[in-house]
């Protein structure tokens, strides 16, 4: 048969790494073929070489069974390829409809028609079920509607094979299903898409085919419905995982962090959260569930420092921090895993080293008469790379050089490698392979085991339940459940995320 696409032989390398060896993939016409494996296995890569962003240095490309050669993206566009990349490339002060038809704007007397481009944009949300109001500026939207966005400029353009690198890794579950009800019907109306993901759940969910990558190389083709996660996980590791497992039970001790009555104002004057008291204690996991926007992120965000209180209190490990700043949290013991690696994690420009020093610049250990002393930062960053097994280069090359997974590996090494009494982790393993979250999983308990206090935020029910000590759900900015998570499901935790325990209650 013909195949829609098909690499035959790729090679990549770069000082210090074979990114990918003699790589072979074949893509049937309106297939959705899943690639997945761990962080640095060579994905992105692979994507990025067939997307005409980088050449190979070995191998061969072929598109309906012509051999092509792309030096640019565009190239690889005229040819009917898409891309929507881990981190989104748009104009935020633009409409969509702008961002959308960027360079192939309609034309009326050799002006620009905007009212044509969105018509056009417009036309094309409605027949693929994209929701999205073309005459929204970009940064008003939430990172859902972006990524919608993304995948209307492939279309636009005419895109009849789409990559979508890592496509679910910001988006919250209702997200991610409806971008799934989206990939379906570009395949139903004869698209083909590559889903690159290390999530099973998904790939075993939303694919046709799988093919698994091991340290840059192509180790097995699947057929989706003739395999399952055991299958591909040892694949993709080389050993068993399961991540459903129970952390080993851990007596709790000192209260760490305690939380009276907080209130935080959200948007339009609505109480984002409601007050709020708990409890965290040393030698515990306390996870907190719920459906996006109910105020999971404004309570993290308050504790940290990061948004102003309008009532209540916070103390740590006895000492009142409601007004303390962000230093002053954390030389009071806090540690953070923010929920956006990008954005507040991570300084882009900065070096591996340097985003691994965050925090540790104090420390005496690493400074010399005032000054850093660049063998010992060398040798954290060095420590931290190993321990943690973050695949880069170098220490000393840009951390945005790094795959979302490893970036995020930075973040969690820093943060758990602060020796505070507190750690506050939002989405601790987002965006992470099934071998990483195993090894994070780990570390969080080896955490808690030496008497730290883990206040955890995550969209993985499995996650929460496998993990925590206690679960609290919050609804509409309210704590609403403490919940012991070995005597409770996901579907009971999910009556309290949607709030349906109240309805029974009003009943």
């Amino acid at each position: 048969m013909t195949f829609e696409l098909e690499l035959r032989g790729i090679t990549k390398r770069y000082p210090g790494v074979l990114a990918n060896d003699a790589v072979d993939l074949a893509v049937r016409p309106a297939e959705i073929h899943a690639i997945v494996g761990e962080n640095g296995a060579g994905k992105t890569t692979l994507m990025s070489l067939l997307y005409g962003l980088f050449p190979p240095d070995e191998g061969e490309i072929f598109i309906r069974g012509e051999r092509v050669e792309f030096s640019s993206a565009l190239e690889a566009i005229a040819a009917g390829l898409g891309m929507v990349h881990q981190s989104f490339k748009l104009f935020p002060t633009l409409s969509v409809a702008d961002n959308v038809v960027f360079r192939q704007e309609p034309r009326r007397r050799g002006l620009i028609d905007r009212a044509a481009s969105v018509a056009r944009v417009r036309e094309l949300a409605d027949r693929y079920g994209l929701a999205v109001d073309p005459e929204a500026v970009v940064e008003d939207l939430p990172v859902g509607v972006l990524q919608r966005v993304e995948i209307l400029k492939a279309l636009y353009r005419d895109a009849n094979v789409l990559i979508l690198d890592e496509p679910t890794a910001v988006l919250t579950p209702q997200e991610r299903d409806k971008l799934f009800e989206v990939i379906r019907r570009l395949r139903d109306a004869g698209g083909t898409i590559l889903f690159i993901t290390h999530k099973l759940g998904e790939v075993m969910a939303i694919s046709d085919r799988v093919t698994v990558l091991r340290n840059g190389r192509a180790v097995a083709d699947l057929v989706t419905a003739e395999t399952d996660p055991a299958e591909i996980t040892l694949h993709m590791t080389g050993r068993a995982v399961d991540l459903d497992r129970r952390a080993p039970e851990h007596e709790p001790a000192q209260v760490v962090l305690k939380v009276d009555s907080l209130t935080v104002i959200g948007e339009h004057g609505r109480p984002a959260v409601a007050d709020a008291s708990f409890e965290v204690r040393s030698g515990e996991i306390v996870g907190i569930a719920g459906v996006a926007g109910n105020g999971q992120s404004e309570l993290i965000e308050a504790l940290c420092g990061l948004r102003e209180t309008d009532g209540g209190a916070v103390s740590l490990v006895g000492m009142e921090i409601t007004g303390a700043d962000v230093a002053g949290r954390r030389s009071a013991g806090l540690a953070y895993i923010p929920e956006d690696r990008y954005a507040v994690g991570t300084i882009r420009q900065a070096s591996v080293s340097e985003n691994l020093l965050l925090g540790h610049h104090r420390n005496p250990s690493i400074q010399h008469r005032g000054w850093f002393d660049r063998q010992a930062v060398a040798r954290l960053a060095r420590r931290l790379v190993e321990v943690f097994d973050i695949k880069a280069g170098s220490v000393s090359g840009p951390v945005s050089t790094l795959s979302g997974g490893n970036l995020q590996k930075v973040v969690v090494a820093r943060e758990m490698e602060q020796g505070t009494p507190l750690l506050i982790a939002e989405q601790p393993t987002r965006g992470l392979d099934i071998g990483a979250i195993e090894f994070v999983h780990g570390q969080l308990v080896r955490f808690r085991d030496q008497g730290g206090a883990v206040l955890m935020v995550s969209a993985e029910l499995s996650e929460i339940l496998a993990l925590s000590t206690r679960i609290l759900v919050m609804f509409e900015g309210r704590i609403v459940a403490d919940l012991d998570p070995s005597k409770v499901a996901e579907p009971e935790i999910g009556l309290y995320m949607t709030g349906a325990h109240l309805e029974k209650a009003v009943a």
